[in-house]
């Protein structure tokens, strides 16, 4: 059986266990609503997720606690047991490692049952590529979260900045993991501060200043993997 027969054999016995429910939007776990325009991922729409695997699944997560089947296309190096923690479902999530260049046929493939995706490119994709992925989503009430460029996203996050929390001068267990991520999206350009608690999951955290050399200059070229200890 080849990869999309596969992957239309899955679908098939995903539709047989759920229905989707066509609403205006996505829930997203409370620490992570004001990342988001209307605090959700609204179904139909793309948004861009750069500088960290972590954050595009956590915002998966509410989508997964809310009882949908969510999926990662494209992640090889996914640890099923570091989503778990965050919150993502695995009986009810898909994954499809190592898609080639078949990546985005999976995934308009399997939009068609899942209320979210997680999907990194293998390449850089064509704005007409992503029109044809983005006219499936919105006839299905589907969410993307895309690692990586993509044309016209609704909302696009960039990690700009991390520290750890715990940590003294050479003693200490590291705890709260503290995000710099800036949003654009149509209200403009905004900075946020996003706390990952020491279980991994994502808390409101108040806005905090940076220690000198606490920053994890992320646009430099350092790739942000955040899984849990």
């Amino acid at each position: 059986m080849t990869q999309l027969a596969t992957v239309r054999a899955l679908q098939q016995r995903i539709s047989g266990m759920q229905s989707l429910r066509v609403e205006n939007g996505l829930p997203v776990p409370p620490g992570l609503v004001e990342l988001l325009p209307g605090g959700a991922l609204q179904r139909g729409s793309s948004t861009v997720v750069q500088g960290s695997l972590h954050l595009a699944l956590a915002l998966a997560s509410g989508v997964s606690g809310s009882g949908s089947w969510c999926g990662g296309i494209g992640l090889p190096d996914l640890g099923l047991e570091a989503a778990e923690r965050l919150g993502i479902a695995l009986d009810r999530f898909a994954l499809v490692p190592d898609p080639g260049s078949h990546a985005l046929g999976i995934a308009g493939t399997l939009s068609e049952v899942l209320a979210a995706v997680v999907l990194r490119p293998p390449a850089r994709v064509s704005h007409a590529e992503a029109e044809r992925l983005s006219a499936r989503l919105r006839d299905h009430g589907s969410a993307l979260i895309v690692l990586g460029p993509w044309p016209r996203a609704q909302c696009t996050l960039r990690v700009i900045g991390s520290r750890w929390c715990g940590l003294g001068r050479g003693h200490g267990l590291l705890g709260d993991h503290e995000l710099t991520v800036r949003s654009e999206d149509r209200r403009g350009l905004l900075h946020h501060t996003v706390r990952f608690a020491e279980d991994g999951l994502p808390a409101p955290s108040p806005e905090l200043e940076p220690e000198a050399g606490s920053t994890i200059d992320v646009e430099a070229g350092v790739r942000l993997e955040l899984v849990p200890s």
